[in-house]
């Protein structure tokens, strides 16, 4: 049975040949996605993020932040100031370990990385166009950060199947997987084989659910309430020895949806630590 603990986190066993003694990762470790309450500031959903009992969230760049920081995201902050943002986030009792990065030039790539490294991260999550990927590898391997290539959907996004992720990782040591279980539902895509494709590669995966498969359209709703088959995800994932994070990226009820993040977070651990899967 994988635990859920609080250690640094490597998502493949590749990434832990230079780890520290006593940081090795016992399981999956759940998590959200702060893009879950993007109606907030970033105090507000650092608190809604507590409040759904993780100590692991992802950020996103071009969030505006509100409070103190005004309409600003966190690629335009001082180091200074996200000094503030790390206490921010300690003082939730939260680990701030990823952030999508939205960069479209190797300039604002290099600024998220610096942007990242400043805030403690362990990875950004991103889908670059292929002229930067030698460059962003580069990038990744000199701040210490790997980049997990995200997709989303069929139509939306050049990596909406495995195929084309795996396309950009080869060659590319810094680089690794944000698997996104709906958007491969919405692609026609199982995720489970998407998981088996993409084994050992992957650093995290956004869990949501939908209520259609194969539907572009297809609506966000309730974790456990649609027709992605959790338990077979788990099973995979147990199977794989998955030590990534699993961030619940809640995309319905903008407004008021704290209640259904907890339950995700509620369905989410209990099936980690499940032993009959």
């Amino acid at each position: 049975m994988m635990k859920i603990k609080i250690v640094m986190m490597l998502a493949v066993a590749t990434w832990c040949a230079g780890c520290n003694p006593g940081e090795q990762n016992e399981g999956s470790k759940v998590g959200v996605a702060l893009y879950s309450f993007n109606r907030f500031s970033l105090e507000e959903g650092l608190q809604k993020a507590k409040q759904s009992g993780v100590d692991y969230v992802e950020g996103f760049s071009f969030q505006q932040l509100g409070g103190k920081f005004g309409a600003r995201p966190l690629s335009a902050l001082s180091e200074a100031e996200l000094a503030d943002v790390r206490s921010l986030v300690q003082e939730n009792g939260l680990r701030m370990v990823s952030m999508y990065a939205d960069g479209k030039t190797s300039a604002e790539w290099q600024v998220l990385f610096e942007k990242g490294k400043q805030l403690g991260l362990k990875f950004l999550v991103g889908e670059p166009e292929p002229h930067l990927w030698d460059e962003l590898d580069r990038l990744a391997g000199d701040y210490g950060l790997k980049l997990a290539i995200h997709q989303h959907a069929k139509e939306q996004s050049r990596f909406w199947h495995p195929d084309s992720v795996l396309a950009a990782l080869e060659g590319h040591p810094n680089f690794a997987v944000c698997g996104d279980l709906g958007h491969w539902v919405r692609s026609g895509l199982d995720p489970v084989a998407c998981l088996k494709q993409l084994e050992g590669r992957l650093a995290s995966i956004h869990a949501k659910d939908l209520d259609a498969f194969g539907n572009p359209d297809a609506a966000d709703v309730k974790v456990g309430s649609g027709i992605i088959d959790y338990k077979a995800v788990f099973a995979e994932l147990r199977r794989q020895g998955f030590e990534g994070f699993i961030f619940v990226e809640c995309e319905h009820d903008w407004d008021n949806n704290l209640d259904d993040v907890k339950a995700a977070v509620d369905l989410l651990t209990d099936w980690d630590r499940r032993d009959d899967v």
